[in-house]
C-alpha cells in the first residue's frame, strides 16, 4: 500500500463509543466488508466522533478536504432519535445529493426489518469524495453496502476520485462499456 492508493474513511458516529463506554461494532463491520469486497489496494482509516450535526460535519470536512478521502462511509446517527443528526451534517457539507443510494438501502433493509422506514441513510458528493451514510448495526451495514456498492466504483470514476475494483464474485461493480 502506498499513499497514492485510494483512501476510504469509515466515520463512526456514536456518543457512547466516542466516550469509550461502548465497543463500536459498526466501524469494524464496515471495514471488514470493504476488505472482503474491494480488491484494489486501498488505505482504510477509521475514526469515532460523538453524535451531533457539528461534530459529524467537521469530521466529514476534514476527511474529505484535508485527508483527501475518495470515499467516506459514515455509520450511525441516521435514525429519528434527537441526537441522530448525521443526515443534517451531510446536508451541511455536500455539493450534490445522490438520493438513489438512500432509496436502495431502505428498500433492501425493508426486506429484513419493518423499521427500516425510520432510517435516514443518504449519500452525496463533496468535491471528489463520495459520502455514504449507513446505520450503525453491523448486519444492516452489510445489507446496505450490498444494495448500493455496485454503483460506487463508477460513481468514483465520474467524480474523478480514485479508481477502485471489486471482487465480482461478491459485488460485481457496474461500469458502462468503455468506462
Amino acid at each position: 500500500m502506498s499513499t497514492d492508493d485510494p483512501l476510504i474513511s469509515v466515520l463512526v458516529v456514536s456518543d457512547r463509543a466516542s466516550r469509550g463506554e461502548y465497543e463500536d461494532k459498526g466501524g469494524p463491520a464496515a471495514e471488514d466488508w470493504l476488505r472482503r469486497v474491494v480488491t484494489s489496494p486501498v488505505r482504510i482509516t477509521r475514526r469515532i466522533v460523538p453524535d451531533g450535526r457539528e461534530s459529524v460535519a467537521a469530521a466529514l470536512r476534514e476527511l474529505a478536504d484535508a485527508y483527501g478521502a475518495d470515499l467516506i462511509l459514515v455509520t450511525g446517527g441516521t435514525g429519528p432519535a434527537p441526537r441522530d443528526q448525521t443526515p443534517e451534517a451531510l446536508d451541511a457539507v455536500i455539493d450534490k445529493r445522490l438520493p438513489g443510494f438512500g432509496e436502495a438501502m431502505r428498500l433492501a433493509s425493508l426486506a429484513e426489518v419493518p423499521t427500516a422506514i425510520l432510517s435516514r441513510q443518504d449519500a452525496g458528493i463533496r468535491g471528489r469524495c463520495l459520502i455514504i451514510t449507513l446505520p450503525g448495526k453491523p448486519s444492516a451495514i452489510a445489507t446496505c453496502l450490498t444494495a448500493v456498492f455496485r454503483a460506487v466504483p463508477y460513481c468514483l470514476d465520474l467524480i474523478e476520485a480514485a479508481r477502485i475494483e471489486t471482487d465480482p464474485a461478491l459485488c460485481e461493480a457496474f461500469r458502462p462499456k468503455g468506462a
